[in-house]
């Protein structure tokens, strides 16, 4: 007998209706993570945990900024309101124990799409909207339809494509170099080479640490990338990350859309873009579970409410989309921390950045570089993870993935949902000529069984 899907059984254990009927599991008694007891026993740990990962997060966390076309200021707000956030509901509704909040690099490029459909003024209504969607299916429990709707196989697709997307990006800041140094006759002087050179050694020397480090120290790549480069731009004249004063102001996120059909395309947008941050929530929770250091249940129900919270909150000073990222999760927990408090740490820690953003500059964009084309190649390799599901589950993750690549993100996701939707549909169809109304029956039938 096959076992159930990660996404089954989270939702399975979590849902109070099933509970009811399944009885196989006795009630838990709350957490004691969640007191203040509990949380100054671990005090020291979470301390240290919450500034080394702020610390890895803060470079990681400009590189998906400037790939999402949002301010730096923003979206460093964006993960510090997130991280306060998350803190605070998970003294009442935890969701997972370590799990880190901030912007997803896999919902950049669709947050990009959405400042060059829309415009950086409407993306504030956006993202409220969006807040407002993950809020329904929070209070009604819907992810598990959603699930139905859009396979976890698709969605690595989906985060395939924005990998490539990101890889390409940031390809260019690794021969980028100063204005001063550029050349009117040959594009690849010798500055430019060596500033090549120097970002295929950074990248290598990333790679090694990461892969020497990754179960013990995750951080480390990070701290010794980012402290070669900022050393070796005392003697070397490289490019520097720029970042806009731009003021953190209060508003209400009122739309300026002038026709139907634009409404149209941002109910489309925003409902894709709660679906797409839902899921993946739901996937990281069922890795955090797996690395919780007290073996701690997560509930995806309650990480939703911190979500959608921290999202409609962003909304009204024009912040972006968030949820608890798996790779500054697994530093967090890595680096010692055992409760919620390292996530309020962390918020210190990237507060002062927001509040202190001209040391931002020290920032050489090559080393930026490195970490958003590793983090691309990561979203592209968890291409292999889908082999599990089947030839067919491969076949149409690297559909998705080429599609959003080549189409676009939301039109390539549709595409693919339809041609997944189409392929089901005549499957059932040509196996026994069953009319399409009893496909669809058996098909919801079938799905709620596996929560039965």
């Amino acid at each position: 007998m096959s076992s159930p899907h990660p996404h089954q059984v989270i939702a399975s254990r979590h849902d109070p209706g099933i509970a009811s009927k399944t009885k196989k599991r006795p009630a838990l008694a709350p957490p004691r993570s969640i007191s203040a007891a509990f949380q100054w026993k671990y005090l020291a740990r979470d301390l240290q945990a919450g500034i080394i990962t702020g610390a890895m997060a803060i470079p990681l966390s400009v590189g998906i900024v400037l790939m999402s076309e949002y301010p730096i200021k923003v979206g460093l707000a964006t993960v510090a309101f997130a991280c306060f956030i998350g803190w605070i509901v998970a003294l009442f509704r935890p969701g997972n124990f370590i799990g880190v909040p901030g912007i997803a690099a896999g919902l950049s490029p669709v947050l990009a799409l959405g400042v060059a459909r829309f415009g950086i003024e409407n993306m504030a209504f956006v993202i409220f909207l969006t807040a407002t969607m993950q809020a329904l299916i929070w209070k009604f429990n819907w992810q598990r339809y959603i699930l139905l709707a859009v396979p976890a196989y698709l969605v690595e697709g989906l985060l395939a494509g924005v990998g490539l997307k990101i890889a390409l990006k940031f390809l260019t800041f690794t021969y980028e170099i100063p204005v001063e140094q550029e050349s009117t006759d040959a594009f690849w002087n010798g500055e430019r080479l060596r500033m090549a050179l120097i970002s295929l050694m950074a990248f290598a020397m990333f790679v090694y640490l990461f892969s020497k480090f990754k179960d013990t120290k995750p951080a480390v790549p990070y701290f010794l990338l980012i402290g070669a480069s900022v050393a070796l731009a005392q003697f070397l004249p490289v490019p520097m990350l720029h970042v806009d004063d731009v003021p953190l102001d209060f508003f209400p996120p009122i739309p300026q859309f002038s026709s139907a059909l634009t409404w149209v395309s941002v109910l489309g947008f925003a409902a894709m873009l709660a679906a797409v941050n839902v899921i993946e929530q739901v996937m990281s929770n069922a890795a955090i579970e797996k690395i919780d250091p007290l073996g701690r249940k997560c509930n995806t129900n309650n990480s939703l409410l911190a979500i959608w919270i921290a999202n409609m909150g962003s909304s009204f000073f024009g912040g972006m989309t968030n949820l608890d990222g798996l790779a500054k999760s697994t530093t967090n927990k890595l680096a010692g921390a055992m409760t919620k408090f390292s996530v309020f740490i962390i918020g210190l820690v990237v507060t002062f950045f927001v509040m202190n953003s001209q040391y931002l500059e020290y920032l050489p964009k090559f080393s930026l570089a490195v970490i958003m084309i590793f983090s691309g190649w990561k979203m592209i390799s968890r291409l292999w993870y889908v082999a599990h599901h089947g030839h067919y589950a491969m076949l149409l993750a690297i559909f998705c993935g080429l599609l959003v690549y080549q189409v676009g993100i939301f039109e390539g996701l549709l595409i693919a949902m339809a041609m997944h939707g189409l392929v089901n549909y005549l499957v059932f169809h040509r196996a026994g000529g069953i009319p399409g109304k009893v496909i669809i029956k058996k098909y919801l039938k079938k799905f709620s069984s596996d929560y039965d």
